[in-house]
C-alpha cells in the first residue's frame, strides 16, 4: 500500500557494479512541483529514469497513484518525459510533433485535432502549427517538447534540465511558463536541475541530493535559510561556513570564539555575506579585493578564521584593498547545521 500519490520506497539503482541510489525514500503529493536538486553524479536524473521506467531498479518499489509500478513498462507508466535535447523529430511540423503520441494510441480525427490544439493553446504555440523545429526558437521549442508531453494526460510529468539551454532572458520567460501550465493542470511535476536559482524559483518543494542519496527536503524557503548540512549551505550560498567543536569555530589557525555562545545543538554555522558585520567585531581582517554589484559592495577579507566574505551597502563609503577592518560573524545572522562534513 501506498500513502503518497508518487512513492518510493528504498529504493536502490544500478550501473553495472556501481550503487547509484541507495535505499531512497521519497514521497510526492498529487499536484506538487518538486526539484530534484543536486551536483553531477548526485543520483538525481538516475532517479528521474526510475521513475520514468527507463532503469530496473535493483531493489526497492515505485508507487504512483496507488500501484505499484515497479515492473511497469516505461509506455504504459502514465509518465511523461521531457528530455534536455527536447527530443523533436525535425522533418515534422510542430502539430505532427505533438500528435505523435497521440497517433501511436490510435487517436486520428477530430479527436486528435481538438487534443493538439488545446496542447498548442495551453503552451502559446496555436499560430506555430506549420513550422518545423528548426523554425522556432529555443523557448519555443522547449514549449512544443512540453505539448508533446502534456496531451497524452500524464499522471506525472518529469523534465531532465529543462532551463539549462536557453539564455538567461528566456530561462527567465520558460519559468514563467512552466509554473503556468502546472498549476492550471494540476500535473504533478519533478523536474531535475543543478541550478539552485533555478530550483528555489520553480518549486515547490526542493529534494537536495548528494552521493545517491537525499541530503534535506523543504520548501524554497526553507532550504535557502536553514540548511542542515555543510554541503547544502554551500550550495545555496552561504560562503562563510565553519565547523563548531567545544562552541567555538574550527579554523586554520584553531579554534576561535565568537562574540555569542552558539546554540549547542549546533554541528556548524554558516553566514551569508550580507549577514557578516563588517566595520566592528572582535575579529580582524585585511581587505584582498573587492567588487562593486549594483546595490552592493563584495568584500574578501583574508582573515585568521581563513578567508571571509562580506557584503554592504553600496552607498556606504568603500574600503580600500590592503585597509584592515574589523569584522563580526553575529550569532543571530548565522544558519546552524546539523550535519557538517
Amino acid at each position: 500500500m501506498f500513502d503518497s500519490y508518487l512513492q518510493l520506497d528504498k529504493l536502490t539503482l544500478r550501473y553495472g557494479d556501481t550503487v547509484a541510489v541507495r535505499d531512497l525514500d521519497l514521497a510526492i503529493a498529487k499536484g506538487e512541483l518538486v526539484a530534484l536538486l543536486g551536483p553531477s553524479g548526485c543520483g538525481k536524473t538516475t532517479t528521474m529514469r526510475a521513475i520514468a521506467g527507463l532503469l530496473k531498479p535493483a531493489s526497492g518499489r515505485i508507487g504512483l497513484d496507488g500501484a505499484d509500478i515497479t515492473r511497469v513498462s516505461a509506455n504504459k507508466r502514465a509518465v511523461g518525459l521531457v528530455f534536455q535535447s527536447y527530443a523533436l523529430f525535425p522533418h515534422l511540423t510542430v502539430y505532427e510533433n505533438v500528435a505523435f503520441g497521440l497517433r501511436l494510441k490510435g487517436i486520428s480525427g477530430a479527436d486528435l485535432d481538438a487534443r493538439v490544439g488545446a496542447g498548442l493553446k495551453s503552451v502559446g504555440l496555436t499560430s506555430f502549427a506549420g513550422r518545423k523545429p528548426a523554425e522556432l526558437s529555443g523557448g519555443q521549442q522547449q514549449r512544443v517538447a512540453l505539448a508533446r508531453s502534456m496531451v497524452m494526460e500524464p499522471k506525472v510529468l518529469l523534465l531532465d534540465e529543462p532551463l539549462s539551454n536557453l539564455d538567461a532572458r528566456l530561462r527567465l520567460e520558460m519559468r514563467a511558463e512552466l509554473q503556468r501550465v502546472q498549476k492550471e493542470t494540476g500535473v504533478t511535476m519533478i523536474f531535475v536541475t543543478h541550478d539552485q536559482v533555478e530550483a528555489l524559483a520553480l518549486a515547490d518543494r526542493i529534494v537536495v541530493m548528494l552521493n545517491g542519496g537525499i541530503e534535506q527536503i523543504g520548501t524554497p524557503e526553507e532550504i535557502y535559510n536553514n540548511p542542515v548540512s555543510a554541503f547544502v549551505a554551500d550550495f545555496v550560498g552561504f560562503e562563510n561556513i565553519f565547523a563548531l567543536k567545544d562552541g567555538k569555530l574550527v579554523t586554520p589557525n584553531g579554534p576561535a570564539a565568537l562574540s555569542e555562545p552558539p546554540p549547542q545543538a549546533a554541528a556548524g554555522m554558516a553566514w551569508r555575506p550580507r549577514t557578516v558585520t563588517l566595520g566592528s567585531g572582535p575579529f580582524q581582517g585585511t581587505v584582498h579585493g573587492t567588487s562593486f554589484a549594483g546595490n552592493t559592495r563584495e568584500y574578501l577579507l583574508q582573515t585568521p578564521l581563513g578567508p571571509i566574505k562580506a557584503e554592504i551597502d553600496a552607498n556606504l563609503p568603500p574600503h580600500e584593498i590592503g585597509s584592515t577592518l574589523a569584522f563580526d560573524l553575529p550569532v543571530a545572522g548565522a544558519a546552524n547545521l546539523k550535519r557538517f562534513g
